[in-house]
């Protein structure tokens, strides 16, 4: 199949929007220099994927931007989707914002499954100093409107029925301070053909021959660009793409670049992207050794799935490039339209790579069991399906996220480095001074984006807001990291999800396993790869980051509660 990307697939619908009330509108100087902002977010990609960040992937895009921008250290999200996702739009922790777990509905504040009323999203104190608004890509943090049987449930996912909205509409991007939206309401798409498409409010029933989702996001956020080089107000675009997620569904063209690339096995790609990471000096392996292998004693040798194994990856790959084109597609029209000197554009990933089998799941809540033509899905339960087409459900399973994630251990959900540790890339050639080209060990977050937007904006980031009152950001402005080589950041930061968690402060953190109440302790300054525990040494340093843990759960909606979990140890 031979697919060249359209200019735009879906036109969105472009929504009027009044004047929020709770905020005090803010007066642009007289002579508008504010930057546009541009804030892609990738989905499930590994800390060590991208080229710049020490992978084999191909992504000249995004390398230029870190060769002539920044790339950030010790960047985190809050190891899941939707809720780095609320943290992000929010300037909050994910539970104050609502979404402590997944997008259920819970009668608990921190708990809601939605972006709270209690928080304002950077679309909509972005509005009222003046800027265009636009999203194009995955929402995911809104409460999904599922249908009352299973075989209901089938045929909308399916696309053989429709069932109207996929979300209470108060919960939509356009109800939240986007001006503009094209793209999925829920979490898992199928990147032929992607269930909850919308545009506006507006479900899209059927789409193009040859769509591929990811195009679709990136040429969409490029008629965007283009649109707005003709007005005069600066803008905010949040492009939040679905790629690399399962199911692990590409161009065929993309996987023909990595056909042989990922036969080299487990081994040989990690030490690759170790020695790498070294070499370009983005890590110290005097502070940043190489940790156990994923299970070491499984050999590539020894494994009898190679072939399904290497293709897999293969697929990962494909897609994290066919992402990068589109990038590519971005910079060139804000080039071409004058505006690339003062766009600041800021890469990161939602989490990092993902363990999980989705195979296992099965069809249901989000997964079709056959196409809209009726073609039958397979899961590869059993590897018996090549990852790749439409038909094929498939994922790169633990042994190749610990790869993707090296340095770090561990994966998507956990609180380890390897679940939360991000990278960053931060490109503006009119605003970024320092270091061009190099790292900075700024300890930032993805909460710290309201602050910097709201600065850079010169808007006022609300006490109240219709009514309700908003908490104080818990972000940190990244301005300072743009202008001067050593800024610290946040000195104290946390997470809980699903049981998993971790406190730090300085460069002490403990952190447990979703399965285990056991705590453990890292001093990150000389072992940021977490391999020496040092709980039993340093008692008294584990009472105190775990006193801060429970102090901050208690102020912070976050569950479980003290007293909740099975005792300490």
């Amino acid at each position: 199949m031979n697919v060249k990307p359209k200019s735009v697939y879906i036109v969105p619908f472009l929504l009027s929007s009044l004047l929020l009330t709770g905020f005090k509108k803010s007066k642009p100087p007289l002579k508008d220099t504010r930057p546009n902002i541009v804030l892609i977010l990738a989905d499930d990609m590994g800390f060590s994927d991208a080229g710049c960040y020490g992978g084999e992937i191909h992504t000249p895009n995004l390398d230029f931007l870190s060769a002539n921008g920044i790339r950030y250290t010790q960047f985190y999200n809050t190891s899941r989707c939707c809720p780095t996702r609320a943290s992000l739009l929010t300037g909050l922790y994910n539970q104050q914002a609502g979404i402590g777990k997944m997008t259920d509905a819970e009668d608990e504040p921190g708990y809601l499954g939605h972006i709270s009323d209690n928080a304002v999203t950077l679309a909509e104190v972005l509005k009222t100093a003046g800027y265009q608004t636009a999203m194009s890509g995955k929402w995911h943090v809104s409460n999904t409107n599922g249908q009352k049987t299973a075989v209901e449930q089938m045929a909308w996912l399916n696309h053989h029925q429709t069932f109207g909205d996929f979300s209470p509409i108060a919960q939509y991007p356009t109800s939240r301070g986007f001006d503009k939206f094209f793209g999925t309401i829920w979490g898992v798409v199928d990147f032929f053909d992607p269930f909850s498409l919308v545009s506006g409010t507006i479900p899209i029933t059927n789409v193009p021959d040859h769509y591929y989702h990811t195009d679709a996001i990136n040429d969409t956020a490029v008629a965007y660009i283009k649109g707005y080089a003709e007005t005069k107000k600066p803008f905010f675009l949040y492009v939040a793409h679905n790629a690399p997620h399962w199911p692990l569904m590409a161009l065929p063209e993309d996987i023909a670049k990595y056909k042989d690339t990922y036969k080299a096995g487990w081994k040989a790609i990690r030490n690759a992207r170790y020695n790498k990471l070294v070499k370009m000096g983005l890590i110290d392996p005097a502070t940043t050794p190489l940790p156990q292998r994923w299970k070491q004693n499984q050999t590539w040798a020894q494994n009898p799935d190679t072939a399904w194994d290497a293709m897999a990856m293969a697929v990962h790959a494909a897609m994290i490039d066919r992402m990068d084109q589109g990038i590519g597609r971005m910079i060139d029209a804000l080039k071409v339209t004058g505006q690339l000197d003062n766009t600041l554009i800021l890469f990161l990933s939602d989490n990092d790579a993902s363990p999980e089998n989705c195979a296992n799941y099965g069809p249901g809540f989000d997964r079709p069991d056959e196409t809209r033509d009726g073609r039958k899905i397979i899961y590869a339960t059993k590897k018996q399906a090549m990852p790749g087409p439409q038909t094929t459900y498939a994922s790169i399973g633990q042994t190749w996220a610990n790869v993707a994630n090296i340095p770090y251990q561990y994966w998507k959900a956990e609180s380890y480095e390897g679940g939360i540790h991000t990278p960053l890339i931060a490109y503006w050639p009119k605003g970024i001074t320092t270091n061009k080209g190099g790292f900075s060990d700024h300890a930032g977050h993805v909460m710290d984006f309201m602050a910097t937007f709201t600065e850079l904006a010169h808007a006022q980031y609300p006490q109240i807001y219709h009514g309700h009152k908003i908490p104080a950001t818990t972000g940190i402005s990244l301005l300072p990291s743009f202008k001067s080589k050593k800024t610290t950041g946040h000195d104290q930061l946390f997470n809980e999800h699903f049981g998993a968690r971790y406190a730090r402060s300085g460069n002490w953190k403990v952190v447990s396993l979703s399965n285990d109440t056991t705590w453990q302790l890292f001093n990150l300054a000389a072992d940021k790869t977490e391999t020496n525990n040092l709980a039993a040494q340093y008692p008294e340093k584990v009472q105190q980051l775990q006193t801060l843990w429970y102090q901050w759960a208690q102020t912070h909606q976050v569950f479980p509660k003290p007293g909740s979990r099975k005792k300490e140890k």
